[in-house]
């Protein structure tokens, strides 16, 4: 036995002399940490969301269509690409809807003003967006390729953490998943900041406080 590991086991055997020799980890577990309310997660989930540089606006539920239509006028959005299953009222609100069904080509998304889409949950801790492509969120490259993407999340789909999050995900597995954390931002050789090189420039949360959507 070298002499490192000799001193390494009398440091743990010194540490541990007064600890009962019938005591296992499991005998005191860590108390399980409180949930925070709803409004609170969704709080926090808003506040991280900002912080990454998204643009985040909390709306009611009757309001969802109305607040639709005004970030994308902000943005002077009008060709925006919607995925299959999205609530009829939110695709209403589009100027120029076009749904992806059957699925555009890459050429026609980035040629898109941006896309609207609803998403499978969202993570408070880190203001992270997740989807995994069922109705009303669609494929993969439906978020990646345009300039501009506009996500309704519900309060009722923030989640306290990561962990929470990926407990509630394992009900479906094998789906594809995108996490999404602010808008897509890299660094240069330069450490110069450079935005929409993996991903949509902009970024834009509308972030619903009590109702479901309308059916779709």
């Amino acid at each position: 036995m070298s002499t490192a590991r000799e001193e390494i086991l009398r440091a743990v055997r010194q540490a541990t002399r007064d600890v009962p020799g019938d005591e296992r980890p499991t005998a005191s577990p860590a108390p399980p940490r409180p949930a925070p309310p709803g409004p609170e997660r969704a709080e926090r989930f808003a506040a991280r969301v900002a912080d990454y540089r998204a643009t985040v606006t909390p709306v009611r539920g009757d309001g969802v269509a109305e607040a639709i239509g005004a970030r994308l006028a902000a943005h002077a959005a009008r060709r925006v690409v919607v995925p299959p299953g999205l609530p009829e009222a939110w695709v209403a609100a589009v100027p120029v809807p076009r749904v992806d069904e059957p699925p555009l080509s890459h050429e026609a998304l980035a040629a898109a003003d941006g896309v609207l889409t609803g998403c499978r949950l969202a993570v408070a801790e880190t203001g992270t967006i997740v989807l995994d492509g069922e109705a009303g969120q669609g494929r993969r490259a439906l978020t990646l390729l345009p300039d501009l993407h506009l996500c309704v999340v519900l309060a009722g789909q923030v989640h306290d953490d990561v962990e929470d999050a990926l407990a509630a995900l394992a009900s479906r597995p094998g789906r594809p998943m995108t996490w999404i954390s602010g808008p897509s931002a890299t660094s240069d050789i330069e450490l110069q900041r450079v935005e929409g090189v993996h991903g949509p420039r902009r970024l834009e949360v509308l972030l619903v406080l009590d109702d479901p959507p309308p059916a779709a």
